[in-house]
């Protein structure tokens, strides 16, 4: 006996990205750009997906990196045809101290369905601010530049923290944002301290199987008064130089992590890039 002709069930078939089986389940994971092509339609006609664009880069002198925009659903509709599927790059970490500053992280789409960069965090040695994206970059520590970025458009991640400048008199930076949570204010203190900001949390997803947690935000810079600098978040966001002479950490490829924010003391002023972005998508095949 068929059994598909039996039941009457129709299962979906498809092709593109790193395939793997869950239960009855089929995931394609794609790291970098492809197509997604349903060679089968199943009954059903719906796939869950997850989409992280890339994340943005760390200031230089300057906050940390926002996570990449953080999508997901299920019971998306889709039909027996080809779907282009674009995987976001990190965005570049700023580098010295007058050069130039930290991008943003690029879109990753799926169908139409984007989500956006992460925000760049700001410079402080170029008075910048720190950038709106799918989660906003840290505040850099500059009278007038000091707020963190918003995330933009809404309800793909969370805002960058503020750099807590007090008027010019504390120069550490702000956390970038994450999925799960915004970047930390970097908090006041005499002249050229005070504490830098730590990135946000990412958000923990089961698509594939397993839970795994992705789009951190990257932790602020410090100044003079402090080796250390900020934590990334978990989920790929990357450290600000934690001791003197290292440098700034890139968020995790593939998970959409904010890049660290550079800093003074460690005699690192660069920032770091942002992680890649992720798009997975998982149906019934059986």
């Amino acid at each position: 006996i068929n059994t598909l002709e039996f039941t009457g069930t129709t299962y979906t078939a498809a092709t593109g990205g790193t395939i793997t089986t869950d239960g009855n389940y089929k995931v394609h994971v794609f790291n970098s750009s492809g197509t997604f092509q349903i060679t089968t339609l199943g009954t059903d006609a719906v796939v869950q997906y997850l989409i992280i664009a890339g994340g943005g880069g760390g200031g230089t002198i300057g906050g940390g990196g926002g996570a990449g925009g953080h999508r997901t659903a299920s019971g998306m509709s889709v039909s027996a045809t080809s779907y282009s599927v674009t995987v976001g790059a990190g965005g570049a970490g700023g580098v010295g101290v007058y050069v130039s500053n930290a991008a943003s992280g690029a879109n990753s789409v799926f169908n139409s369905i984007t989500s956006a960069g992460g925000g760049a965090g700001g410079s402080q040695s170029l008075t910048v601010a720190g950038v709106a994206g799918g989660s906003g970059g840290g505040g850099s520590a500059v009278p007038g530049a000091g707020a963190g970025g918003a995330a933009s458009p809404a309800g793909q991640g969370n805002a960058g923290g503020d750099s807590g400048n007090g008027g010019g008199s504390n120069y550490a930076n702000g956390g970038g944002g994450g999925a799960g949570a915004a970047g930390t204010d970097a908090t006041a203190g005499p002249a050229n301290e005070g504490d830098p900001g730590d990135g946000g949390n990412g958000t923990a997803n089961s698509i594939t199987g397993s839970s795994v947690t992705r789009a951190g935000g990257g932790g602020g810079g410090g100044h003079l008064g402090a080796y250390e600098g900020g934590v990334g978040g978990t989920g790929g966001g990357g450290n600000s130089p934690l001791l003197s002479g290292s440098s700034a950490v890139a968020g995790t490829a593939n998970t959409g992590g904010g890049g660290g924010g550079g800093g003074i003391k460690a005699g690192v002023y660069d920032g770091a890039a942002g992680g890649s972005g992720v798009v997975i998508i998982r149906y019934l095949f059986q």
